[in-house]
């Protein structure tokens, strides 16, 4: 113990302990700029500390020119406070299971590296030919299009296609309830900026879409984990969760669960419902794999009406990742505070290009046969990965109905984090599955992109293993 705590009695820990909070209010934005703190004796009862140890940590904070002192007022923090960033928001993890670490291998890959880990589909599996004549009649188009902002809720024409194909699931939803936006992720990126606060609680499932929490990180979410079934939450958990925690969302995919490959039961679906009911809680359900199901699955947001439901997804998995455009639909209330959100943060919605892109592509009959083709061409792909990764040991958690997702269990009990790194030094990207659990509870489990599965994967995968 140094000599100054010595003399004191406070243990250096309690001293530090109450500065890094004070350092977490400041960069999650509890605290902003020219706000006072709290009280030295409030403060310490908060703590549970003595009012010396707060003085102590408000002056170490002074000196890092954090906060400062005003004579009679207090202390409040300083005018310039630190952008809020993901390295501070988040826990620090080591990089072999960093979601967002993972991504950007994936994303960065060299053209010779192989990706069973990445989330999309090889771009000869896409509608190249359907893309490319939407261009060329692209070349052709208004002037506007090609040289305009759009408008704030973006292309009319493609919301209105949209509304269509809504209804054929059941979901009752005009052109002016839909938002376009300029990708999936920007969407939940403004359903949170619009609906949380920093220290609000948000259920997701474990494990769920690694993106799911990096987003999360950012805003300054409390992020609870609730463990997945292949029928979909542990109901009993969830609702103890929910009445807990009382989180604001609930983040999930309904079909075609990320990573799982899970769907839903309609007895979940109603449950949760309930449960949401019950306790005020918001759910957004994330549908970007939605058309690869042989058939229609249960949809929160058709059973719900779109009371406390919020739809999103975009055309990054079906058409192009290069198109970006996004969309969220909701109840009317909400879709007008969310316009007003996307115009003050992007000042409108997606590149009109983007949007007329994918109208086009959308509206060619030939859209309808590319989906029913690839949900053949996976359905075939899935079994042969199947019984290649049964010759390594390594099984299915669940067999899906759909997608191009299979989440399974290593032999052994192997770490699928060293396995990771043992194919990233052999040019193969993979998905371990802490990367997906909250809890880190699947050191054992891979995500595999069977489009992504070229026979040169498991060569390099078995040796991974060894």
């Amino acid at each position: 113990m140094a000599i100054a705590d010595a003399i004191t009695g406070k243990a250096p820990g309690r001293t530090e302990a109450v500065a890094a909070e004070i350092r977490r209010r400041v960069a999650a934005r509890i605290l902003t700029a020219g706000e006072k703190l709290p009280s030295i004796r409030s403060f310490a009862r908060t703590m549970q500390v003595s009012p010396s140890t707060v003085v102590e940590a408000y002056d170490r904070l002074v000196a890092e020119g954090l906060i400062a002192s005003r004579p009679g007022s207090g202390f409040s923090v300083c005018g310039a406070v630190p952008a809020a960033v993901l390295r501070d928001a988040a826990p620090a993890l080591d990089r072999a299971i960093d979601p967002l670490w993972v991504s950007r291998q994936s994303l960065d890959a060299e053209p010779d590296m192989l990706r069973p880990g990445c989330g999309w589909l090889p771009a000869d599996w896409m509608p190249q030919a359907a893309l490319r004549r939407a261009l060329r009649a692209l070349a052709h188009a208004n002037a506007p299009v090609l040289s305009d902002y759009g408008p704030t809720r973006g292309s009319r024409d493609l919301r209105r296609l949209l509304a269509r194909q809504f209804a054929m699931e059941g979901i009752e939803a005009g052109a002016e309830q839909i938002l376009l936006t300029m990708s999936g992720t920007q969407s939940i990126d403004l359903v949170c900026r619009f609906l949380l606060q920093p220290g609000d609680a948000v259920l997701v499932d474990d494990p769920c879409y690694f993106n799911f929490q990096a987003v999360l990180h950012t805003h300054g979410a409390r992020i609870i984990g609730v463990p997945y079934t292949p029928a979909g939450p542990d109901l009993e958990l969830f609702a103890g969760l929910v009445a807990a925690h009382r989180p604001r969302l609930y983040v999930t995919n309904s079909a075609l669960h990320n990573p799982t490959g899970a769907t839903l039961s309609p007895k979940g679906a109603h449950q949760i419902l309930t449960i949401a009911a019950a306790h005020g809680l918001t759910i957004v359900e994330d549908e970007i794999f939605a058309d690869f199901e042989p058939e229609p699955s249960v949809r929160l947001a058709a059973l719900d009406g779109l009371c406390r439901v919020i739809r999103i997804g975009s055309f990054s998995k079906t058409l192009s990742a290069s198109a970006r455009c996004g969309y969220v639909v909701a109840r009317p209330e909400l879709v007008e505070g969310l316009v007003d959100l996307q115009v003050a943060t992007q000042f409108g919605g997606p590149s009109p290009v983007a949007a007329e892109l994918v109208l086009r592509t959308l509206g060619d009959g030939s859209y309808r046969k590319h989906l029913a083709h690839l949900r053949g061409r996976l359905a075939k792909r899935r079994r042969e990965v199947l019984g290649q990764l049964e010759g390594l040991g390594i099984r299915p958690w669940t067999l899906p109905r759909g997608g191009f997702y299979l989440w399974c269990r290593l032999p052994d009990g192997r770490d699928a984090a060293e396995v990771a790194k043992a194919a990233l030094r052999e040019r193969v990207v993979l998905a371990p599955g802490n990367v997906f659990s909250v809890g880190r509870s699947a050191p054992d489990f891979m995500r595999f992109n069977v489009a992504q599965m070229t026979p040169e994967v498991l060569p390099v995968l078995g040796r991974a293993l060894r």
